[in-house]
């Protein structure tokens, strides 16, 4: 797990998506295992036992003593073993910290982020209302929708495997299979299934299994693939794309694609190409010269066909509002149902990847898009650092789970400008009378040219150490003060001038 908690930085943490502190006076917090679920269904995090948020946001313990270690974690690891209070243990020893601050007692507990085929963690035997997740405002139960989206997630063979034995292959646009196959045959002209009539080609590539009536029926990644809109709606009744173009302010549509408009088969196939078509177009991405020719097909546009299909590929089709892309003049938004299997962390980092639709995978693998396993993301981020373009951002969204891909064609604000932009908002945010009177008190003390350190400041401003730690800390990031960068023995001086 990544550094979450060092304890020689203790003072600069705050409560947030990833951290959690309870004040556990009278024992085991019953609200332990909630942030335990919410965590361990997130990213994870760590728990801190032995301190309280005040106000101000700064941490304060709460008074457990050492004496109360032994009977703490003997509570804790009976209850974390026990199948009752909590769906799966993913704790070991080396997981739970023993600190002591300022002479209490604090325990930290570090909940990894569970893997794909153990989530639901859920408390108290119930996993409809004991499932948690957890956000940037805390931790939430999550809602039936939810707990069945991971449940749907857990198995190996994806759900766009299945055999719909209701339907036949009159529900597939021949134009649309004909249209991929001669994507197939220019992508790879030699391959084995070239020859195959229409049915052994479906079979091959996925997009069609064959029954127990012995008979050829769809599959649901073929469906989705080829399918026409109103056959695909009665298997995923939320299912829906939209690409929005908003390309001139005075009008609210430049261009508008839907699946339900009637115009087009609404099928995934027809919807990437229609609008890889369109992006590239309004997007301006230069070209390259090797060799004194001209490549149109530089690493941006590699990046989009991959970020898109990922996009489809990894969407949760049963949950509602559906795929939508829109195309600004700078910004192009991609958004998906479902959140990402993998986690953001490693969905950027790359070289693993865990598709939610592995059939629909293999089907845009055999067309030259999305070969390179778990790289699309990283080479997106490798492709606008070239550009000198900011820097793409994702984001998750829960109930209902929604992936949110960001990417921008403005070039990146110089470091110098980006600092001071960084500084003039800090000045903008509220500053108590109480705070700027402390402010003033700590530069008025200090002469120039002369290190001071926190204690320094504590009968002066008749506050605690870590407090006029927080005070000296933003006078550094304002500028008004420099520090001698070490942890240990830090010490403050003015700024001359």
């Amino acid at each position: 797990m990544d550094n979450l908690f060092d304890i020689k930085n203790y003072d600069s943490y705050k409560e947030d998506n990833r951290r959690e502190v309870k004040k556990a006076r009278g024992g085991l917090p019953v609200s332990l295992w909630e942030s335990y679920s919410a965590m361990a269904n997130a990213y994870g995090g760590v728990i801190i036992l032995g301190i309280q948020e005040l106000n101000d946001r700064t941490w304060k313990t709460t008074g457990l003593k050492i004496s109360d270690k032994e009977k703490i974690l003997d509570d804790f690891w009976n209850q974390a073993h026990n199948t009752q209070k909590v769906s799966i243990n993913l704790l070991n020893e080396d997981d739970v910290k023993v600190y002591e601050v300022e002479n209490d007692m604090i325990i930290v507990i570090h909940v990894p982020m569970a893997k794909r085929e153990q989530k639901p963690v859920y408390i108290n035997n119930d996993m409809l209302k004991g499932t948690y997740k957890r956000t940037h405002t805390g931790d939430y139960r999550c809602t039936q929708a939810q707990v069945k989206a991971m449940l749907r997630d857990q198995v190996e063979e994806t759900m766009d495997m299945s055999i719909i034995e209701n339907m036949d292959l009159s529900v597939l646009d021949i134009e649309t299979v004909h249209a991929y196959r001669n994507r197939h045959r220019v992508f790879r002209s030699a391959h084995p299934w070239m020859d195959l009539d229409d049915e052994q080609y479906l079979l091959k590539i996925g997009a069609a299994k064959i029954g127990r009536d012995r008979k050829f029926h769809p599959t649901v990644a073929g469906l989705l693939m080829f399918g026409e809109e109103y056959n695909i709606v009665n298997y995923y009744p939320e299912y829906f794309l939209d690409y929005r173009e908003m390309l001139d302010p005075t009008i609210r549509w430049t261009d508008r694609l839907q699946s339900t408009s009637g115009e087009w088969t609404g099928n995934l196939f027809e919807f990437y190409f229609r609008v890889y078509n369109k992006i590239i177009r309004n997007v301006k991405i230069p070209f390259q010269i090797v060799g004194g020719d001209r490549i149109d097909d530089t690493p941006v546009h590699r990046a989009l066909r991959e970020v898109l299909a990922n996009c489809l590929v990894n969407a949760d089709f049963y949950i509602p509002r559906g795929i939508v892309i829109k195309q600004d003049n700078d910004i192009l938004t991609i958004e998906n149902p479902g959140s990402i299997r993998v986690g953001k962390y490693q969905m950027k980092l790359g070289g693993e990847s865990d598709p939610r639709n592995k059939a629909l995978m293999k089907m845009f693998n055999l067309i030259g898009i999305g070969e390179r396993a778990g790289s699309g993301v990283p080479e997106l981020f490798s492709a606008w650092e070239e550009q000198d373009w900011q820097e793409p951002k994702i984001e998750e969204k829960m109930n209902p789970d929604r992936t949110i891909l960001t990417l921008s064609f403005l070039k990146k604000v110089p470091e110098k400008s980006a600092r001071k932009k960084v500084r003039e908002k800090k000045c903008e945010k509220k500053i108590t009378p109480k705070t700027l009177k402390q402010y003033q008190l700590i530069l008025s003390y200090m002469e120039e040219d002369t290190w001071y350190k926190a204690t320094d400041f504590i009968e002066v401003l008749n506050i605690k150490e870590r407090r006029v730690q927080i005070l000296l800390k933003a006078l550094v990031e304002d500028g008004k003060l420099i520090d001698n960068g070490v942890t240990k023995g830090k010490r403050y001086k003015k700024v001359n001038g």
